[in-house]
């Protein structure tokens, strides 16, 4: 394997996990009418998680299109 595919897999990893960790914040309480978070506002930790996954999103797609311009041209 090419270490852009490792890097993939990697980040993908990282995405799906810092995605999980998001939605463990929310709960079943918001199911079953408990407080709304869809307008509320993100602090601290929250915050963070969110702008890293963000991060890693864009990553990612960067990384995937510089192994399908590699691919195209190699």
């Amino acid at each position: 394997m090419e270490p852009l595919q490792i890097s993939q897999i990697v980040i993908a990893i990282a995405v799906a996990t810092s995605i999980l960790l998001q939605a463990r914040g929310t709960g079943l309480s918001s199911t079953f009418g408990g407080e709304s978070t869809a307008y509320r506002s993100r602090r601290g930790l929250e915050r963070t998680l969110f702008r890293l996954t963000v991060v890693l999103i864009v990553v990612f797609i960067l990384i995937s299109l510089v192994g399908a311009r590699s691919a195209n041209t190699g």
